[in-house]
């Protein structure tokens, strides 16, 4: 059983950044980055770090459940 890390990109509602980011910050990510894709349009970075056996479901769930936030993918997922 090893380590897994999966960035998560957060799409998040205009102006609803920086609440977004606090309630992701009560879920203690390893790092959390806001980034501009396009036109006013930004999204929050957001790496865990987790056990395989756990998955990444229960973070994606919480995520989407975090008021603000339209939209959560899983950009990259890897082993350490």
């Amino acid at each position: 059983m090893g380590n897994v890390a999966t960035l998560f990109k957060v799409y998040v509602d205009s102006g609803a950044e920086e609440s977004v980011s606090s309630g992701i910050k009560k879920m203690k990510p390893k790092s959390l980055q806001l980034e501009e894709v396009a036109f006013g349009i930004k999204v929050i970075k957001v790496l865990f770090v987790h056990t395989d056996e756990e998955g990444s479901t229960p973070y994606e769930e919480k995520l989407k459940g975090i008021k603000g936030v339209n939209e959560v993918e899983v950009e990259e997922q890897t082993l350490l």
